[in-house]
């Protein structure tokens, strides 16, 4: 869980893909926030369509890659949170998201985590790539 969480603090804009209410894939930037009792926790806006997204079809997957030509690709269920600790937490923790949402109460603020998470690192060494489960 470590190096997963290493690797997507020091590579901070991932790809987050969803399937589309069109049935389309769907790509976008977005920002891993923090881990909680192994919980991996992003935030959205329930205004945007990418929360209507998750909602229909749960099953993501995030990747990012670092300047050493590694990668890291992120997979599971989207389960969304109500948790207000969580919340407070992570708008105390990024400056971005406080002055996008203000306060933990803000009710467009929606936080999730990745449940049945399978992370896997790779690069072009020749090395087997690096599999966990979260």
């Amino acid at each position: 869980m470590n190096e997963v969480i290493k690797f997507l603090k020091e590579n901070p804009v991932q790809y987050f893909a969803t399937i589309g209410l069109d049935g389309k894939p769907k790509v976008r930037p977005f920002q891993f926030m923090i881990e909680q009792d192994e919980k991996l926790y992003f935030c959205t806006n329930n205004q945007k369509d990418v929360f209507e997204q998750i909602k229909k079809y749960p099953y993501i997957e995030v990747t990012t890659s670092s300047p050493r030509f590694e990668w890291i690709r992120l997979s599971g269920k989207v389960v969304i949170s109500k948790d207000i600790e969580i919340k407070k937490t992570i708008i105390k923790t990024s400056d971005l998201v406080k002055s996008l949402y203000k306060t933990a109460e803000n009710p467009i603020f929606e936080i999730f985590y990745i449940e049945d998470a399978k992370a896997v690192i790779a690069d072009f060494s020749g090395n087997p790539p690096v599999e966990y489960r979260l």
